[in-house]
């Protein structure tokens, strides 16, 4: 199943881009069959820019901060996208309940459109097959998504979480599961859906938390296996080994149980 062309990445990161370095050395030490084509930030001080410049990487920036404060001052001063249908979007994000306030909600989606549209225009000269979201610290709405997962059956962004999903979505996955005095703690692999970090899992690692750890310890911990999951996952997608199918469980009461899971196909 692998295939011979090389794999085209996309990078998104916000802050100092470890995970980044190392999808960058797997690439160049064969590990993955691929090469990252783009490196974007959500935050012009983000450090893992330089890695990719170092490289000759092409990067750019959509200043998520200064779009989302300048709405909020003046609405009209921010263009909405033309293909923009909130009433569509709203009801694929589950971001927020029915019960959310309503201003909060809206102003939400159109942040996040007017960002995307502009992740979306920067991404545009550089053709990719896969976009890893490399410690991009921002929610990914409904109208990214369906711009960039064109191909229902082959989703192609993939994300790292620090923690075992389910478990603990959220920003602070080390966090919550040493809070939590959890024995064990771990990171995943996913692809992208309309929920928070709710997408098919590809692949897990875990490691032992010790009585004696601090927070400092498991994060560290934690980023060890990172480094060694996502280039591996990414491997597999270089190799086309992953593919997503839909599974239905019935539980003993009768209810019926669907989800979207990832197989692993062998070599």
């Amino acid at each position: 199943m692998q295939t011979t062309s090389r794999l085209r990445i996309g990078a998104l990161i916000s802050g100092s881009g470890t995970n980044l370095e190392a999808i960058l050395k797997a690439c160049e030490t064969g590990q993955i069959n691929g090469q990252v084509v783009f490196t974007g930030s959500d935050n012009p001080g983000s450090a893992g820019l330089e890695k990719a410049g170092e490289r000759s990487i092409a990067t750019f920036v959509v200043d998520y901060k200064k779009i989302i404060r300048d709405y909020r001052a003046d609405p009209r001063s921010q263009t909405l996208p033309p293909d923009f249908n909130e009433a569509e979007i709203l009801g694929k994000q589950s971001f927020f309940t029915a019960y959310a306030e309503a201003q909060k909600v809206r102003t939400f989606l159109r942040t996040r459109a007017i960002a995307e549209a502009a992740l979306i225009q920067q991404m545009r000269p550089y053709p990719f097959d896969l976009l890893v979201l490399a410690g991009f610290m921002r929610n990914l709405s409904p109208y990214f998504i369906d711009r960039i997962n064109t191909d229902p059956a082959r989703p192609r962004i993939m994300n790292i979480h620090p923690a075992l999903l389910p478990a603990f979505a959220g920003t602070d996955g080390y966090g919550d599961t040493f809070r939590h005095g959890c024995k064990v703690g771990g990171c995943t692999v996913h692809f992208i859906d309309y929920g928070e970090d709710s997408g098919p899992i590809i692949g897990q690692r875990c490691f032992a938390i010790e009585e004696t750890d601090t927070l400092a310890d498991v994060k560290k911990k934690g980023l060890a296996q990172e480094w060694a999951l996502y280039p591996e996952c990414i491997g597999l997608f270089a190799q086309n080994r992953l593919e997503v199918v839909n599974t239905t469980h019935t539980l003993p009461a009768g209810q019926v149980y669907q989800r979207r899971v990832v197989k692993i196909i062998q070599p």
